[in-house]
């Protein structure tokens, strides 16, 4: 049985809420730190990236809804198969600067009528 859309797009919202409350008052110099906050993180953004993944191979139509949708999905395919190369900075600057963003372009689709 196929998922709809919005099981994607929710399961986006739910990792990204996850790594905004894990994150939450904490800076860069608390993530590089803390491996457990680093592990949990990646671990969203592996969901994120699969979630956006099976989303636009199943709904194309939504490929223009999402900022830089192929850049989210290569990255958690460098967090789940280049572990070795993954910049705990440029994590951070994602969860920083880029992660507010895609919530907010998720949650806009989440609250479409249309959605199928």
């Amino acid at each position: 049985m196929q998922r709809d859309a919005k099981a994607y797009l929710w399961d986006i919202d739910a990792a990204a809420e996850s790594i905004q409350a894990f994150t939450l008052g904490k800076t860069l110099d608390d993530y590089l730190g803390d491996e457990m906050l680093r592990a949990a993180v990646e671990r969203k953004f592996g969901v994120i990236g699969e979630a956006l993944s099976q989303l636009l191979r199943l709904f194309p139509q939504y490929r223009g809804s999402i900022t830089l949708p192929e850049q989210v999905i290569a990255f958690r395919n460098q967090i789940i198969h280049g572990y070795a190369t993954v910049r705990d900075d440029i994590v951070w600057e994602i969860v920083t600067v880029y992660l507010p963003r895609l919530k907010g372009e998720v949650v806009a689709l989440l609250d479409r009528p249309d959605l199928s």
